[in-house]
């Protein structure tokens, strides 16, 4: 199996350095009950616009409802599903577009639902699973499949699972399993007094 710790200017909590998305799931190893509600617990309390919690996740576990979870599955294009099929868990992450307490438009709805599914995947690591977003999926499918209202924006699905190894993808994917993580140089994104300053990291 990959370890694949992210390389840091200086040293950051290693739950943010050890969370990647991999692609080889462990079919044979499903995820607890207690662990999906701890989950949903992590993305719960993240921070959210007046505390509105513009979030809705809906679950499918494969164990235990695998009608539900293939319903999800057909949602996902092509190129995902040859590597989903292993992952016990998806989910699907979704954003209120007006604010609970009085129907106006909710312009960070999508910002804090991010937030929601990044806390949930932080929580992942820290139980020893995987989580993988994608965006590869018909988010009309999947409204239409699983009865959701329009004025939730489908934002996401998300895979969780125990890792597995490489040998269960093919050629292409397990290219990409194996491949080292990278990211653009801190001051190429990150700014400091103006924008296109880049940031001093030291």
């Amino acid at each position: 199996m990959q370890h694949k710790p992210a390389i840091t200017a200086v040293p950051v909590h290693e739950i943010i350095t050890k969370r990647w998305s991999c692609r080889a799931f462990d079919a044979a190893k499903p995820v607890s009950r207690d662990q999906i509600v701890a989950l949903m617990e992590a993305a719960r309390w993240a921070p959210s616009c007046f505390g509105d919690e513009p979030w809705h996740f809906i679950v499918w576990d494969k164990d235990t409802d695998a009608a539900a979870w293939n319903k999800a599955f057909d949602c996902l294009g092509e190129w995902n599903q040859n590597w989903v099929k292993n992952a016990p868990l998806l989910i699907l992450v979704t954003a209120n577009s007006v604010f609970h307490k009085n129907g106006k438009p909710n312009a960070w709805g999508q910002y804090d639902s991010g937030a929601a599914a990044e806390n949930m995947c932080l929580q992942a690591v820290a139980m020893g699973l995987m989580a993988h977003q994608m965006g590869g999926f018909d988010p009309d499918k999947a409204r239409k499949a699983f009865g959701i209202p329009e004025q939730f924006s489908c934002m996401a699905m998300i895979a969780v699972g125990y890792q597995g190894e490489e040998t269960v993808l093919d050629e292409e994917l397990k290219a990409l399993e194996v491949a080292c993580r990278a990211r653009s140089a801190i001051g190429e994104h990150f700014f400091e007094g103006t924008w296109g300053k880049a940031i001093k990291t030291g």
